[in-house]
């Protein structure tokens, strides 16, 4: 194996970290928004969003710490469109999780092959954000009657 990049990982883990505390920010806020005949069903998804954001936020924070690192206490810049028709918050909520994704697997190249426990924690989350993906992908097929 060959040796963590430790400041490349803390620095990483620090933009993810920013981006899933956005995340709790913009589904909280999305939450909110949302009106019309599916309100709930659709109220209920993006406060779970917000939830499992936090989540992952603190599973980074303990990543960090644990490297010696120290968690920001900054969150990734968000785009607000005003616009909230549910299919613009989808849109919204799709390039933020695209944006998640690509964090991860900055962070999977980074650690590959120098620390099981990131490389694996990275593969788990790629694939909950590759989820997070199709879930949305699927929700925005209503609205143009065709894969996204």
């Amino acid at each position: 194996m060959r040796e963590l990049d430790q400041e490349k990982a803390i620095t990483l883990l620090n933009s993810i970290m920013e981006c899933e505390l956005a995340g709790v920010v913009r589904y909280t806020h999305y939450s909110l928004m949302v009106t019309g005949p599916n309100r709930i069903p659709i109220v209920d998804f993006f406060k779970m969003q917000a939830t499992e954001s936090l989540t992952h936020a603190q599973q980074v924070g303990e990543i960090l710490t644990g490297l010696e690192g120290h968690p920001s206490l900054k969150i990734a810049s968000m785009e607000e469109t005003f616009q909230h028709s549910v299919k613009n918050i989808l849109e919204e909520s799709l390039n933020h999780e695209k944006r998640a994704l690509d964090l991860y697997k900055l962070l999977l190249e980074t650690v590959s092959d120098a620390s099981v426990y990131l490389e694996e924690f990275a593969r788990t989350m790629i694939g909950t954000e590759e989820l997070h993906n199709i879930e949305i992908k699927k929700m925005l097929r209503d609205f143009s009657g065709s894969a996204v």
